[in-house]
């Protein structure tokens, strides 16, 4: 008798499954959601790919950060799900886990290229030569002070350090929805924390101290990097943290803060030498290629030296392109039909 269950529930699951890929085909649009960095990227290509591809109706381009494309993403199969997540990092083994609890289990992983975290002030404000020593001193909600550890006392950035500014200490940072929290976090509190002179400390209070930033200077950003410049606009003193794309299109009215010397550009980035840079992905729900139309072709377009190699369009636009060799081994990778497991992540 248990036998005869496990039989049908499988052959329900299995037919849950097809009957949503069977509902995506009522859908004749490409859905795309998630990062608000890979964003404009993803719109120039969808608007460019709708004129190349008139059979193909221009694919719809949502925000929501890494994160929120990426639950979408993992929500199932069919038509009430999006065919695309951005992010801005990689997806994590937990994350292949609930997509494929979900039945999610054809994940192609497309990394499309570079970009870099930036530091950016209003123009009319003073130059910032930062370390990421001084960015964690300046947020995080306890410090170093003889030794030992205590509630933030710094108001000031010259306070922190006399090289800076005599500015009023105030940050707009991304909140944990967006895949630039997660690289702002490892590669500028984290590495910041090493040099802040921290007393011996567990694990635990070690982590804790990395993670609970002050209240008193701090907005985390759930919306878009336009609410971050929105809040440089209205606090002029405030540092904001943009993807380096973002900030190319508004350097008209912003000033951007140098991080170990380099100051962040495209050709310091592909160089790897400015130490705030990561790459750019986006995933395909493989059970919906075929099914909704133009999926496979959308990803080729992306990839094509037209759009996102060197001297393309989203070049022009900020992003950074990979290698020609890498692309290459990525698009390959996707029309092999590789799916992305958690144990690759690990």
């Amino acid at each position: 008798m248990n036998k005869f269950f496990l039989t049908v529930s499988t052959a329900a699951i299995a037919l849950a499954i097809q009957s949503g890929a069977a509902l995506a085909q009522s859908r004749d649009t490409i859905q795309i959601a998630g990062s608000s960095t890979v964003l404009p990227f993803a719109s120039i290509v969808a608007e460019e790919f709708g004129n190349a591809f008139p059979e193909f109706k221009t694919p719809v381009v949502g925000s929501g950060g890494s994160s929120g494309g990426l639950r979408q993403f993992c929500g199932g199969v069919g038509e009430n799900t999006i065919d695309i997540a951005n992010a801005s990092r990689r997806i994590r083994a937990a994350e292949v886990d609930a997509c494929n609890a979900a039945g999610v289990k054809d994940i192609r992983e497309v990394q499309i290229g570079y970009d870099g975290i930036v530091f950016a002030t209003s123009a009319t404000k003073g130059d910032f030569a930062l370390e990421p020593v001084h960015v964690f001193k300046a947020i995080a909600a306890q410090v170093a002070v003889d030794g030992k550890l205590v509630d933030n006392p710094y108001k000031s950035w010259n306070e922190i350090d006399a090289s800076l500014p005599d500015q009023p200490i105030a940050l707009a940072i991304p909140a944990s929805n967006h895949g630039t929290r997660e690289v702002f976090e490892e590669r500028v509190i984290a590495t910041g924390a090493k040099e802040a002179g921290l007393p011996e400390l567990s694990k635990e209070d070690h982590e804790k101290v990395l993670k609970n930033f002050r209240q008193d200077v701090v907005v985390e950003i759930a919306g878009d990097y336009t609410e971050t410049l929105a809040r440089l606009q209205a606090n002029p003193d405030t540092v904001g943290v943009f993807g380096l794309s973002f900030y190319d299109q508004n350097r008209d009215t912003l000033k951007v803060a140098t991080i170990s010397g380099i100051t962040p550009s495209l050709d310091t980035i592909a160089k790897g030498e400015y130490p705030v840079s990561r790459p750019l992905y986006f995933y395909v729900k493989g059970e919906h290629i075929g099914v909704v139309p133009g999926i496979a072709e959308y990803v080729e377009f992306f990839l094509s030296d037209q759009m996102a190699g060197l001297g393309g369009t989203l070049e022009s636009a900020g992003l950074i392109p990979a290698p020609a060799e890498e692309t290459a081994e990525v698009l390959a990778t996707f029309q092999e039909g590789k799916a992305l497991t958690a144990a690759d992540l690990k």
